[in-house]
């Protein structure tokens, strides 16, 4: 008798289970499908350049509040740059596109034989790591907070695998530190601009990070760093 109230009970746990499991994929879906329907409508400068903004494959894929990539969207050739990145990061984050990863290489040794070291703080991040960090900011700082510095999943240029936050030993890096502002004169010429400069919010939709660069190859990022441009008025004119 105990025996049959012991495979009862057994059933009637994995019964239980079953619905709460059905519940948590549930909730999931929900959960996502209603970051992807409140998207911002800011007023973020949008390209006249389309067969860029739907190749993924382009170096020059423009992924921002307006132009989404899907949920299931990994980039091809993510590789481990040789660098040294923070111990908080997941191995996710410490990946880019080959092409990227080998330029940001480059960028990291040139910065160093200037006296500047920098950091690797977050690369490539898939759909679903993004909604885990949004989440986080959005409970920790609020919903203002959380769109000005974080983008929605699906909007985010992490899940290009062409961008990554970059940061100092003392992760002090604001406009005023030598890091920053080495990178801020020096990163197109390894191929990579500032994302999201300063007084370029209205175009750009998010605040000023002097962190986050992106790879878009040497020549077109010469040129928006001459032209003091963002990624949206270059593809806007070419």
């Amino acid at each position: 008798m105990k025996r049959k109230f012991k495979v009862w009970g057994f059933i009637k746990f994995l019964l239980v289970m079953t619905v709460v499991f059905c519940c948590i994929n549930k909730f999931k879906v929900l959960y996502l499908e209603n970051f992807q329907q409140n998207t911002s409508n800011e007023n973020v400068l949008e390209p006249t350049s389309l067969n860029l903004l739907k190749n993924t494959d382009s170096d020059l894929i423009l992924v921002n509040k307006k132009n989404t990539v899907n949920e299931d969207y990994i980039p091809k050739n993510l590789v481990k740059p040789n660098i040294v990145f923070l111990n908080s990061c997941t191995k996710e984050e410490m990946q880019l596109q080959s092409k990227a990863a080998h330029a940001l290489e480059e960028l990291f040794k040139g910065a160093k034989e200037d006296g500047i070291i920098l950091l690797g703080s977050s690369g490539y991040r898939s759909y679903q790591l993004q909604v885990n960090v949004y989440q986080k900011y959005y409970n920790e700082n609020g919903k203002e907070y959380a769109e000005q510095y974080v983008a929605k999943p699906g909007t985010s240029e992490h899940q290009t695998g062409l961008a990554i936050d970059v940061t100092n030993e003392s992760r002090c890096f604001d406009k005023t530190s030598k890091e920053a502002q080495w990178l801020a004169n020096n990163a197109y010429k390894y191929g990579f601009i500032l994302r999201y400069p300063e007084e370029k919010t209205d175009i750009t939709g998010y605040n000023y990070e002097p962190w986050h660069i992106r790879y878009v190859g040497k020549r077109v990022a010469k040129k928006i760093y001459k032209n003091n441009e963002t990624l949206e008025e270059y593809l806007n004119k070419n």
